[in-house]
């Protein structure tokens, strides 16, 4: 019989018809995790792999050699977190949609764009499967600061170079007397983004993450969304975003109290981008109002709430679960599935003001005391003009934008996605784990 790898399960559709002879998985759930399922196996045929000479220490292994193969001697375990959802009939494409669905660069050498040197020693699917956290600060000053029944809201701030900016409005975000749980995450800055980061004091900052890679705007988003208290209620802001009003975070949930079908809420990008609002319905109540996105068509320009400030409800984050890592999209999927798809609306405030000023030249720059960096050769904004990729990704990949709005339409999937890094958020949902792959390894191969 000829032996079946790890590969061949993921790319080779050959290899599905033989999925019955393969030896026996049962035990998979023992192993310690898919990092050490990695490690020691490298992705490589795993009967091919030696047992020691004490047995005792590969029980794994020489279960495997024993028994065959079946649906039903399969416990649940990291292994059918991963491969069993492409192996299970229903959740394979059809053959004639296979080559497009399941693309044949995830995992293999990228001649093109080869994986930088700092991690040529190690797989792309550990660094997805692995947070890979340089550095990790939690402010002890806030631990259990505040009742688990009414938790402030969670704020996530992610930083990718660009130091005078993150300063600016960083600093900007503190500067309010509201409550907030602030989480800060830093993904690989080539700048000093990082040694400013790790100055801050303030009670309301609960963490400061500093991750090894740059994997892309979802996969942070998620990681931090995962830390959220099920009640809590979860704000993101970019770190290109000045926020002129002041009281923000009551205006916002101000909206929830009176509008209880409001689910996620945002505002309009601002200078120096066009102020563009796509269609609404506006709704009111006594003195409050908020402008409810009418259409959220798919595939239609600016036509759903923007991802700069956007805040979601606790309930509706029960629904849709995570930001899809599978499209990679953002805020460009985010609304449509809520309209569409949930019990919840999207819409706009207008009484929030921002800016969004994509540039502050060195002699102006608030980051002067940090920053290293030799002006003459690269500061801190043509760095992050090479690591940004999101407008290339969105064209590379925006096929599966498009296939998961089919699924959706043709009820093989329910709103809510799942993410790579919560295994138990993909057991009872399709989750297409080749294209969350290709995804992140696409921001890893070119964004470090």
């Amino acid at each position: 019989m000829k032996k079946i790898t790890f590969r061949d399960l993921i790319y080779n559709s050959s290899a599905l018809k033989d999925i019955s002879k393969h030896p026996s998985l049962k035990n998979i759930s023992k192993h310690p995790s898919l990092k050490d399922i990695i490690k020691h196996y490298n992705l490589k045929d795993i009967n091919k792999h030696p047992i020691s000479k004490d047995e005792n220490d590969r029980p794994l292994l020489k279960e495997i050699n024993k028994k065959p193969f079946t649906k039903e001697n399969t416990q649940l375990s990291i292994f059918e977190n991963i491969i069993k959802p492409l192996i299970i009939q229903e959740r394979i494409p059809d053959t004639s949609d296979r080559k497009k669905m399941i693309k044949p660069s995830v995992l293999q050498e990228n001649t093109e764009h080869p994986i930088p040197q700092s991690i040529d020693k190690v797989t792309i699917l550990d660094k997805i499967t692995n947070a890979c956290i340089l550095e990790e600060i939690v402010e002890p000053s806030n631990l259990n600061s505040f009742p688990e029944s009414s938790p402030p809201p969670f704020i996530s701030f992610v930083t990718l170079n660009r130091l005078g900016l993150t300063i600016k409005n960083l600093e900007r975000i503190l500067d309010s007397d509201e409550s907030f749980e602030l989480h800060i995450i830093d993904c690989n800055s080539k700048d000093d983004t990082w040694n400013y980061i790790k100055t801050l004091k303030d009670k309301r900052i609960k963490s400061k993450t500093r991750f090894e890679l740059n994997r892309g705007p979802i996969y942070v988003l998620n990681y931090n969304l995962m830390k959220r208290k099920p009640n809590q209620y979860f704000f993101t802001i970019d770190s290109d975003v000045y926020i002129k009003t002041e009281n923000w975070i009551s205006k916002y949930m101000e909206i929830f109290e009176a509008f209880p079908e409001v689910g996620l809420l945002g505002v309009m990008r601002d200078n120096p981008y066009p102020r563009y609002l796509p269609p609404v319905i506006p709704k009111v109540k006594g003195d409050i109002s908020y402008l409810q996105l009418k259409n959220a068509e798919i595939d239609v320009i600016m036509d759903f709430i923007p991802g700069c400030l956007q805040a979601l409800r606790p309930e509706l984050i029960d629904e849709i679960g995570y930001w899809s890592e599978e499209t990679g999209y953002g805020d460009a999927e985010l609304s449509p599935r809520i309209t569409h798809y949930t019990s919840f609306k999207a819409g706009f405030l207008t009484n929030v003001e921002i800016d969004m000023n994509q540039y502050i030249g060195c002699n102006k720059c608030q980051a002067k005391k940090f920053c290293t960096l030799s002006k003459s050769v690269k500061t801190c904004f043509m760095q992050n003009r090479i690591s940004s990729l999101n407008e290339t990704f969105a064209r590379k990949f925006k096929w599966k934008y498009k296939e998961m709005f089919k699924e959706l339409e043709q009820g093989k999937r329910k709103a809510y996605c799942g993410s790579i890094l919560d295994p138990d958020s993909s057991k009872d949902h399709l989750y297409h784990y080749p294209w969350a792959i290709e995804n992140f390894e696409y921001y890893i191969r070119n964004s470090n």
